[in-house]
């Protein structure tokens, strides 16, 4: 075959590649079969009056330009004028030209033919594939041409060539080769050359990826084609991904695009579509679709898992039209739109869009409806799902109607209903009937409403009874339901725990799981929490049952950092303090808490605690439990026993020496320690509440100085007390907190503090001469509550601002 071609053509020129055809024969060419003017052979010959012979659309352009010109009609060749433009057809000639070109076209494709193999050159291969695409542009029936001479099957087979311009050339003579041709097209869908073709989207040279993306654009005009296309593994998700590529030539994204729409016509690429990220197709089906279509769409875009943005864009392009076939299609149609809603209402963002939309009435009405039409119990389930996801979205649902009268989710009725259902139906529905109670006691709107209800249904007992079931997301959403009623009902919750057998023994396994640190152990330690701090029943329920001992641990571990990492960390440490803090407010009553606190260290652990920092109710409710153990100091400091005086002192009183004892504490009076009698002079626990003072938070600047002011309290020695501030460096830092009057209840505090350290000569002096001290006192002497304007008028006598006959109150006691 070597020298069959012309020799002098280059693949790679730019160079008018018909011309160089027209001009490669295998037969001699005759003169005659050229046009003088074109010098190319004649396609449709006509011959003039003086029997010169031409081409047509030649000789009809140099006619045209005579006559625009002005010039008289001459012959091109002789120059003679014509008497006549008329044009004699040469059907003979014309013949003789269209067998000779046929037996040279002929000759021509047996010499392509032969060229296609791997064993050719790369010249001669992209030489044959380009003759075969000047025949077939030439002429559409030579498409049948190449088809019957099997030339398709050899062009596929150039697709595995080492040779990158090859594969090229073949890629783009297919795409001529099949361009508006059904047969050949379908000898293409034969076999794996359209897998083929598609591997090459994946191929790093963008030239390679833009020829099979057209090849495949024309392919997919055909329906039987786009089923084939659609099948190969990776087609779509490579289609989706280029569309979408910044990287990739604009013509190349079109043609992509242009694709995928035309593959459309298969449902299960509308489906490979809407899995790998285009999902407008399926959208636009379930809206646009016969029904048929609009329920398989519907039912598979329940199954997708879609990322949140996605959700919205869903929602609110088919939210209304799914709302709509759940309310009045079939049920097999209700089922597939339920589902979809359930996919869509699990971000909130789309949720909001959805109660937008209407969702919430009919959502409701298929969960109470009972009878004939009413949902089957798995339907049911779903219903309750998207109820839940909706409510938790942070939407406000009282302001939708959802019943006659404005009736709306939240009126007692309502919640009646929805206590009603989770005590009769299953495990799955209860759980997420608890978690729509969660949702509407989230918001500060509706809970109280839920609260009321719940009180007068009587199903307190019947919700706490869920802390014992086995399913762990069932006995989860009754644990946080509880954890969100218990700040309006802490008392009657307190009582059912108390009341029902082994419910509080279920929150302290919940709590004491080691299984790192979970949402349900957070919720479980939140609602103890909130349950009321002084009930002695419930205190005395939780030393016997050893709650407290499992609580001590779980805070140390996470102190030592055995357990940490989770997001669940803060507020279940914060709830296991408030918990632990609330066997300090039955001290002076139960002897079983002070054995507690003495053998675990419990001041020592809260004073540790006050460290938390960037923990703010853990800093506080630390301070206040040493508040309170502090408070009981007084009684548990052991007095010193003197001994009794000798024979000669009871005759001879000036004999009478008093003892001295060393080692008691100077506050107290007797024998302290900070393990025994809780006494706050050890452990740097007066520093570390004076740092408080300075805190951010005035609840904790409260409770630090509610701690420090036990030792200023009746029954201590309060001159020591002051001494023991003044060391800790906490007297300017308490002026301060009352200069500073950031609570009225801060001032009350500060008030009666301030008095107390004013009994101190020498704080007194200092303090008379600080005019800011004594504005505020007046201040408070003017404006606070009796008791304070009392106290605060004492504080003036100190510093001598009132004088002491001062009778503007009555003799304080």
């Amino acid at each position: 075959m070597a020298g069959s071609w012309d020799g002098s053509y280059d693949p790679g020129s730019q160079s008018d590649e018909s011309h160089y055809f027209e001009r490669l024969h295998i037969e001699p060419i005759y003169d005659a079969f050229v046009c003088p003017l074109t010098k190319q052979v004649m396609h449709d010959p006509v011959t003039l009056e003086n029997g010169q012979t031409f081409e047509r659309e030649a000789i009809e352009k140099w006619f045209k330009e005579c006559r625009e010109s002005g010039r008289k009609l001459v012959c091109p060749l002789t120059l003679k004028e014509l008497k006549s433009s008329d044009l004699n057809p040469s059907i003979a000639l014309r013949n003789t030209i269209e067998e000779w070109t046929t037996r040279n076209e002929a000759a021509q494709l047996d010499m392509a033919r032969r060229s296609l193999n791997i064993g050719s050159s790369e010249n001669d291969v992209l030489l044959s594939l380009k003759y075969i695409q000047h025949i077939c542009q030439k002429n559409r029936s030579n498409k049948h041409v190449v088809r019957n001479a099997d030339l398709i099957p050899m062009i596929v087979d150039m697709l595995k060539s080492s040779s990158r311009k090859v594969r090229c050339k073949a890629l783009e003579t297919l795409q001529v080769v099949v361009e508006e041709d059904a047969d050949n097209k379908a000898i293409l869908a034969e076999g794996d050359t359209v897998r083929t073709i598609v591997k090459f989207l994946s191929h790093e040279q963008s030239k390679e990826r833009e020829e099979a993306v057209s090849l495949l654009y024309e392919l997919s005009k055909s329906e039987a084609l786009c089923e084939k296309i659609g099948s190969i593994n990776g087609a779509i998700l490579i289609l989706v991904g280029m569309t979408s590529s910044k990287s990739e030539n604009v013509l190349t994204v079109e043609k992509a695009d242009k694709t995928l729409e035309n593959l459309e016509k298969c449902e299960n690429n509308v489906r490979q579509m809407a899995e790998n990220g285009r999902l407008q197709p399926l959208l636009t089906q379930i809206l646009e679709g016969p029904p048929e279509t609009k329920l398989s769409m519907a039912a598979y875009l329940g199954e997708l898992v879609l990322n949140n943005d996605v959700k919205v864009h869903v929602a609110r392009t088919v939210g209304a039209s799914l709302i709509n076939i759940m309310k009045s299609g079939s049920m097999q149609s209700r089922e597939a739109a339920l589902k979809a809603l359930n996919q869509i209402s699990s971000y909130e963002a789309s949720s909001k869009v959805l109660l937008e939309a209407g969702i919430l009435p009919p959502l409701v009405k298929d969960l109470f409806t009972v009878g004939a039409n009413q949902l089957p119990m798995r339907l049911k389930e779903v219903s309750a799902t998207i109820l839940a996801n909706v409510v938790n979205s942070g939407f406000d649902v009282d302001s939708i109607p959802i019943g006659p009268d404005h009736q709306t989710l939240v009126s007692e009725d309502n919640v009646h209903k929805l206590l009603h259902l989770i005590s009769n139906t299953g495990p799955p529905i209860e759980c997420k009937l608890l978690q729509v109670l969660v949702g509407l006691t989230s918001s500060p709107t509706t809970v109280l409403n839920v609260v009321a209800a719940i009180k007068s249904s009587g199903a307190t007992i019947s919700l706490v009874q869920f802390i014992e079931v086995p399913q762990k997301d069932l006995r989860m959403a009754a644990i946080k339901l509880l954890q969100n009623l218990s700040p309006h009902m802490g008392q009657e919750l307190a009582d059912a725990l108390r009341g029902t057998v082994g419910q509080l023994g279920g929150l302290i396994r919940v709590i004491s799981e080691n299984t790192g640190i979970s949402e349900e152990q957070a919720a479980a330690a939140g609602l103890l929490a909130e349950l009321p701090e002084r009930d002695l029943g419930l205190t005395r329920q939780m030393l016997d049952e050893g709650a407290f001992q499992l609580i001590i641990s779980r805070v140390v571990k996470i102190r030592q950092g055995e357990i940490r990492g989770t997001r669940f960390v803060t507020p279940f440490l914060e709830g296991l303090v408030r918990v632990l803090a609330r066997v300090t407010f039955v001290l002076s009553d139960e002897p079983d808490a002070v054995a507690l606190c003495r053998e675990h260290g419990l001041a020592v652990l809260f004073i540790d605690l006050l460290q938390t920092n960037g923990l703010d109710n853990v800093q506080m409710v630390s301070a206040a439990a040493l508040e309170n153990l502090s408070k009981e100091s007084k009684n548990l400091t052991r007095l010193p026993e003197l001994p009794a005086p000798g024979f000669c002192a009871t005759i001879f009183p000036c004999f009478n020496k008093q003892a001295v004892i060393t080692g008691l504490c100077r506050v107290h009076r007797g024998t302290c320690s900070l393990r025994e009698s809780f006494c706050l002079l050890e452990g740097q626990a007066v520093h570390k509440l004076v740092a408080l003072l300075d805190h951010t938070n005035e609840k904790v600047v409260e409770a630090a100085l509610a701690a420090l002011s036990t030792l200023l309290d009746d029954g201590v020695d309060i001159e020591q007390g002051v001494m023991v501030l003044c060391d800790a460096e906490g007297i300017k830092p308490i002026l301060d907190v009352l200069l500073e009057k950031r609570t009225e209840n801060l001032r009350r505090r500060a008030v009666w503090v301030v008095e107390r350290l004013l009994r101190t000569d020498d704080i007194a002096y200092e303090v008379s001469g600080d005019q800011n001290v004594s504005t505020a006192l007046v201040d408070a002497f003017h404006h606070a509550d009796y008791r304070t304007r009392q106290i605060a008028e004492s504080a003036l006598k100190h510093v001598d601002k009132i004088p002491n006959f001062s009778g503007i109150f009555p003799n304080m006691g």
